[in-house]
């Protein structure tokens, strides 16, 4: 292992991984209000697990913060929100500008690393955070939103999502234009978290490849949030990448089981499984008297290599979702834990190539295919001016 971790260190100096999904934003707004005096990223931060000495030590060189907010707040609450989470992070680069830098494009990740900072873009989690507006969309997009996860755990009116009761069997004529706008714009469709028939139209629906910015493969733990077989086979043939996650609900069976006896739990006590915030308290206490099972880094290998195996080595890629769950696999529990997870692929007979591929490479292919298309797209489309109450005849939310 020490071999294999020296090489794993080696191989993220020259490849310094890009991260889709981190979840710093919503703890810097609930535990300090992103007053990052108060919460200073330049030492070793005890409530949480991302600062910037783990972050190097994890050999991360762009992270993707979401700028999540919960489906408890909806229309222009939610947005209101949203655009809070956006400023928090540009806060946040501004004042660790010597260790982070903004990012909108691929070229600029790469800058970043010749800088010696970590390249800092933003993810929208979740629709409701556009109220169902393509100008809100558009305006995400120019404060440097880079994809949108089309839901979160509530369906919302113009998508299903995998959490939910499915209400409009996938995406709504509004929803599928929502998709064509991102195109457009060059903003990423993001897949995780909706339901299967939601991944089915988007695939359908967009002419630029799509992501799952923290999601792992059904096949090998079956549960809602990860991906089926079919679509990480259209997710290859469309050219995306399928970021595995370290959520150990969604990467173990056996805590993906204590997952679905929790949420029975949650639902007799009055709270909603689907309300993130709630459930992450109603947890903290349940574990008390029933121990949840510990994930393993082998349980994310297994994710890694059925994805690859399915979609190809062209398209799988790495979302953590580090600061967005209450507990992570043994050897993962922080941001610094990224080079036990290369060592255990180096372990595992994994190429060099192939391992530069997942941790940087498929991502930043990806972002390059994703703006070549929307280069092409706005020398023939305008902005769309398309409402959701002209296209689905239902009010906004």
């Amino acid at each position: 292992m020490p071999d294999a971790l020296a090489h794993a260190l080696a191989l993220l100096t020259e490849h310094p991984l890009v991260d889709g999904h981190n979840d710093l934003p919503w703890e810097a707004r609930v535990q300090v209000g992103y007053d990052f005096d108060r919460l200073d990223l330049r030492s070793r931060v005890g409530s949480t697990v991302t600062d910037l000495p783990r972050l190097a030590a994890g050999g991360v060189g762009g992270q993707f913060w979401s700028v999540f907010v919960p489906g408890t707040l909806q229309g222009d609450t939610a947005v209101t929100a949203t655009l809070e989470q956006v400023d928090g992070v540009h806060r946040m680069i501004r004042t660790y500008a010597a260790e982070l830098a903004l990012a909108r494009t691929a070229e600029d990740i790469d800058v970043a690393r010749s800088q010696g900072r970590i390249a800092s873009l933003l993810g929208a989690e979740g629709g409701h955070s556009i109220g169902s507006s393509l100008a809100t969309l558009r305006a995400l997009h120019l404060l440097g939103v880079r994809y949108l996860t089309l839901t979160h755990n509530d369906n919302v009116p113009w998508a299903d999502s995998a959490t939910d009761v499915p209400a409009v069997g996938g995406l709504t004529e509004f929803g599928r234009e929502v998709v064509r706008e991102m195109n457009r714009l060059g903003m990423m469709v993001d897949l995780s978290h909706v339901a299967p028939s939601t991944m089915r139209a988007a695939l359908d629906e967009s002419t630029a490849p799509v992501i799952f910015s923290h999601s792992s493969a059904r096949a090998v733990c079956d549960t809602p949030r990860n991906v089926p077989d079919d679509v990480l086979e259209r997710l290859r043939d469309g050219g995306g990448v399928c970021m595995v996650t370290f959520v150990p609900d969604f990467v173990s069976p056996a805590v993906a089981e204590w997952r679905v006896e929790a949420a029975a739990a949650a639902a007799a006590a009055g709270v909603d499984a689907k309300d993130w915030v709630e459930f992450k308290r109603f947890t903290a206490g349940h574990v008390v008297d029933h121990p949840k099972p510990a994930a393993t880094i082998a349980d994310v290998v297994a994710h890694l290599e059925h994805v690859r195996d399915v979609a190809g080595i062209d398209h799988v890629g790495i979302g953590g979702d580090y600061d967005g769950t209450d507990t992570y696999p043994t050897g993962l529990e922080d941001v610094s834990g990224y080079p036990h997870l290369v060592a255990a692929l180096v372990e595992r007979k994994w190429s060099d190539w192939d391992i530069a591929r997942l941790v940087r490479g498929n991502t930043l292919r990806v972002m390059r295919d994703v703006e070549s298309v929307a280069r092409d797209l706005q020398t023939t489309r305008a902005p769309s001016l398309r409402t959701i109450e002209e296209l689905d005849g239902s009010l906004r939310a």
